[in-house]
């Protein structure tokens, strides 16, 4: 294994984080920028802000040789190539993340797979996941997302697109989702989803904005509304997490992303949930935790795919 670091990226529809790891898995640099992710924005301009992050990254560290790249990304994306077309950030349809990447660094290793799919990588590899063949790895954030360990390797399913439990029906007459279906998890859970829920139900956050965070937040407070719908969150994931585990037979689920920072208010609706429709003995005995590696997975998980790649990569 090299000494050197891989420079991990993670792209999520809210912020663009980039990191220095080192081969035992330590983020030795780190810088993030929220997602120029507004209506108008386009592709270029995108990548713009994704280059600057990484050349101020770099520059501070003192630009040090690198053992490759690997970047975790929402998706669906065509893969390995890394065509990119998040369904959470419109400016990527079809954007050659991966061609770029190599011709920003040319000569090493890029690898890219799904941000999800990248924070179960990272927690299997060095998180809540460790030591565990069968795991899930989620994302609840702007999209929810997932990745699959089972027998202890990565799984990219036909296409690389294995693990999208964001987009398992947990309410066949729920709302509509970006993905053109209705009622997937990704439509109720994920933090815009429940915002626009809970003002649908007569929230009405303090500030000037309103967020998955400040709607945790009110919950905290006691806000009945802003508790309900967290609790509807949890009990969507919860449901998810079930028929996950009954279909793969695994034994962690590691639970990563923004509105998991909510805590308690979506972890125990979710394990009662879980509790509630895991019925199967095997599945019974799965466990529902945080992820260990909090905000710092993806990147992690990224950097996997280069440094422990006889378990997570499987291409060129």
């Amino acid at each position: 294994m090299s000494a050197a670091p891989v420079l991990a990226i993670d792209i999520g529809g809210t912020k663009l984080a980039a990191a220095l790891v080192e081969p035992d898995g330590r983020v030795a640099a780190h810088d993030r920028v929220p997602t120029p992710n507004a209506p108008g924005v386009d592709g270029e301009e995108l990548w713009g802000a994704l280059d600057a992050l990484l050349a101020k990254l770099l520059a501070d560290a003192g630009d040090p040789p690198l053992a490759g790249v690997g970047a975790g990304c929402g998706g669906p994306m065509t893969w390995p190539a890394a065509e990119v077309s998040p369904l959470n950030i419109p400016a990527w349809r079809g954007f050659p993340l991966r061609e770029r990447l190599r011709a920003r660094h040319p000569g090493l290793p890029v690898r890219i797979h799904n941000d999800a799919i990248c924070v179960a990588v990272g927690e299997h590899w060095l998180g809540a996941g460790r030591g565990r063949g069968n795991v899930l790895g989620m994302v609840v954030s702007t999209g929810v997302g997932g990745g699959l360990i089972l027998g202890g390797h990565l799984v990219n399913g036909a296409s690389g697109n294995a693990g999208h439990i964001g987009h398992v029906v947990v309410e066949p007459d729920g709302p509509p989702c970006a993905c053109g279906g209705r009622g997937c998890l990704e439509a109720i859970a994920r933090g815009p989803g429940l915002v626009a829920w809970a003002r649908q139900q007569g929230w009405r956050p303090g500030g000037a904005g309103a967020t998955g965070v400040e709607l945790a937040a009110d919950a905290r407070r006691g806000d009945p509304v802003a508790g309900s719908a967290m609790r509807r969150a949890g009990r969507a994931i919860g449901l998810a997490i079930a028929s996950a585990t009954h279909l793969c037979d695994l034994e962690v689920a590691a639970i990563g992303g923004g509105l998991s920072q909510a805590g308690r208010l979506l972890f125990d609706p979710m394990e009662a949930a879980f509790r509630a429709h895991a019925r199967m003995d095997f599945a019974r005995r799965a466990r529902i935790v945080p992820a260990e590696l909090g905000q710092t997975a993806g990147l992690v998980g990224a950097a996997a795919l280069v440094f422990a790649q006889d378990r997570y990569w499987s291409a060129d």
